[in-house]
């Protein structure tokens, strides 16, 4: 069964994901099990669950193959890329596709969460 997981982003970046120009979440490391769905915690000052976006594919690739891949839609320039994933052999990239915004932003709480997650958790 696919798992969803909540994974914390920056205010600026969910934006982007919001209205489409950020269709790429690179990650250093990637959930271990089949996932589904990106649970997206917007960092402060908002610290609440804002919305959820399916998982089209996982990419993974050297970081220059997967700059030239996703470049058009990163969302991000190449500097902060470049330095994101420095002296990684291996970068990941979450392809995002239907993104659904809640109408009431969650607490952490209401997905059995007590803080943000460093880099994802599993959840329900």
């Amino acid at each position: 069964m696919k798992k969803n997981i909540v994974i914390a982003i920056n205010p600026e970046y969910v934006k982007k994901i919001i209205n489409g120009t950020k269709k790429y979440e690179y990650r250093t490391r990637v959930a271990k099990q089949d996932v589904n769905k990106l649970i997206i915690y917007e960092t402060a000052p908002v610290k609440k669950i804002v919305a959820e976006v399916e998982i089209v594919e996982i990419l993974v690739m050297k970081p220059n193959d997967l700059w030239n891949k996703t470049k058009e839609s990163s969302g991000i320039t190449k500097k902060f890329f470049d330095k994101y994933f420095k002296n990684k052999k291996i970068a990941y990239a979450y392809h995002l596709g239907n993104v659904k915004v809640y109408d009431e932003p969650k607490e952490l709480i209401e997905f059995g969460l007590k803080s943000a997650p460093q880099s994802y958790v599993y959840v329900n």
